[in-house]
């Protein structure tokens, strides 16, 4: 049986090159960063250089790349190291949990909290964000793009409100990274986090970009590592694996690859809307990152059509990976205003670089029928959807 990878947005393979690149720093170059004799300035300078990559990715400065084990803490960073309490925080109800949690904990230690509504096509208004504002606000938050429905958020025209607000713009950029130009300059943000695992680097990398002036208390302490904003040995080898996705991931933007791949999910989407009756595409209106898209099979359960699929061997899923189990419908379709019955038919087809037409030829060969099996064998109350 074919097995055929449809689940990019929860995380990516490696790439050969990227493992190449790793290969010698788990056995020969094993020094530590912080080391002054020749072991160590040579894993140093390989340290350096993937931050010099990943700063070309982001059109910023090396300096202000900051290596992290992950998006999750980059994002944790970037809410406790500015917030105090009696600061103002403003995010919206579609980020990752990563944003949501740690804002509600924030709000436990004394933060105020406005969490923006988006429109049924999963968009935040700027005009919200601009109406939010207090004078206690100090930190925007508003990802990049959304991780279930790949909708691109107005980004730079939220950057510029915080601009002339004086406040803090941090945005979560882990599902546009690799995918479209991330540029913070154009969108004026002064922290942006990346995952490693998203963009076929190692999973338990992730950076957070912190611009040069940034005042940002940090979350570990115990060492100067990372200009004293992350204290800890370096993951060598995963910065490395990490510098190497990025470098491919600049290059992959200029040749064209992710036109390729939004030709693949969009046959995939118009392939199962005339195949499939009772489909259908959520946030499909609105501009998207060009691998991801989330599709809606009225009249059954999105978590047995995920278990269906992956018998059949076509690996999907059903929302965020982090949210995975959660018997809730997804709070990112919720918030949209998609009936809970419709949340929880809605399946998220993530591809990547790695795709082919003959896995979208092979999915839409097996999606039909299993929906229409699954719809037969228990078919869900239509009259709940509203």
């Amino acid at each position: 049986m074919r097995r055929i990878y449809m689940d990019a947005n929860a995380t990516t393979p490696l790439l050969p090159e990227v493992l190449d690149a790793m290969r010698p720093y788990f056995i020969d170059s094993f020094g530590n960063a912080s080391s002054i004799h020749q072991h160590g300035q040579h894993a140093r300078a390989a340290v350096e250089h993937a931050r010099e990559q990943v700063a070309a990715l982001l059109n910023c400065r090396p300096a202000e790349i900051v290596f992290t084990s992950c998006a999750t803490e980059s994002d944790n960073m970037a809410i406790f190291g500015v917030l105090k309490p009696g600061d103002h925080l403003i995010t919206s109800s579609i980020e990752h949990h990563a944003i949501l949690h740690a804002a509600e904990k924030a709000e436990e230690r004394g933060v105020e909290v406005t969490f923006l509504p988006v429109s049924p096509d999963g968009v935040v208004d700027p005009y919200d964000v601009y109406r939010a504002l207090k004078p206690r606000t100090k930190l925007i938050s508003i990802m990049m793009a959304n991780n279930e429905t790949g909708v691109i958020q107005p980004v730079e025209h939220i950057g510029k409100i915080a601009a002339e607000a004086e406040v803090y713009f941090h945005t979560d950029a882990v599902q546009a990274a690799g995918k479209i130009p991330v540029d913070v300059k154009a969108m004026g943000c002064h922290l942006l986090s990346i995952s490693g695992h998203k963009m076929h680097a190692p999973q338990g990398t992730g950076i957070l970009y912190i611009r040069r002036g940034t005042r940002l208390e940090p979350l570990l302490f115990g060492g100067s590592h990372e200009r004293q904003r992350r204290a800890g040995t370096e993951n060598v080898a995963g910065i490395v694996g990490l510098g190497k996705a990025a470098e491919i991931a600049l290059e992959g933007l200029g040749n064209g690859s992710m036109e390729r791949v939004a030709t693949l999910r969009d046959r995939l989407e118009a392939g199962v809307l005339a195949r499939v009756a009772e489909s259908g595409v959520n946030g499909g209106a609105q501009p998207r990152v060009p691998n991801t898209t989330n599709l809606y099979f009225d009249r059954l359960e999105g978590e047995a059509l995920v278990i269906a699929l992956d018998l059949k061997g076509l690996a999907t899923s059903g929302g965020s990976a982090c949210a995975s189990g959660a018997t809730e419908p997804s709070h990112v379709l919720s918030a949209m205003g998609l009936p809970a019955a419709r949340a929880r038919a809605s399946l998220r087809f993530s591809l990547m670089k790695q795709t082919t037409e003959a896995d979208i030829d092979y999915a839409l060969e097996v999606i039909p029928g299993v929906v229409n099996h699954l719809r037969e064998l228990s078919p869900v109350n239509a009259g709940t959807l509203g």
